[in-house]
């Protein structure tokens, strides 16, 4: 497990949990696309938000999703959780 979560990690989890709507090209520049747009709903971003708090051992909080509406947002956010998590142990 990494210390950092990047939007590789974050491609991965997206494709693992919920893989990806024909003509979304998760390859392309999507940090500041909204996750609606790239064809993420609700309840795919629910899985997503599983897999990366069984990966990464980190609770997210219920409004995640709701706070962070882009990969760019979202990756500050769990890697923020990530470091005051380690900066705690």
């Amino acid at each position: 497990m990494s210390s950092t979560f990047t939007l590789a990690d974050l491609k991965r989890i997206l494709l693992e949990g919920a893989g990806a709507d024909d003509g979304i090209d998760l390859d392309g520049d999507i940090l500041d696309l909204d996750f609606e747009s790239l064809g993420y709903e609700s309840l795919a971003l629910l899985e997503t938000g599983g897999r990366i708090e069984r990966e990464y051992a980190i609770a997210l909080d219920d409004d995640v999703f709701t706070d962070n509406r882009t990969p760019r947002t979202l990756i500050a956010a769990v890697n923020d959780l990530l470091s005051s998590t380690a900066t705690a142990a």
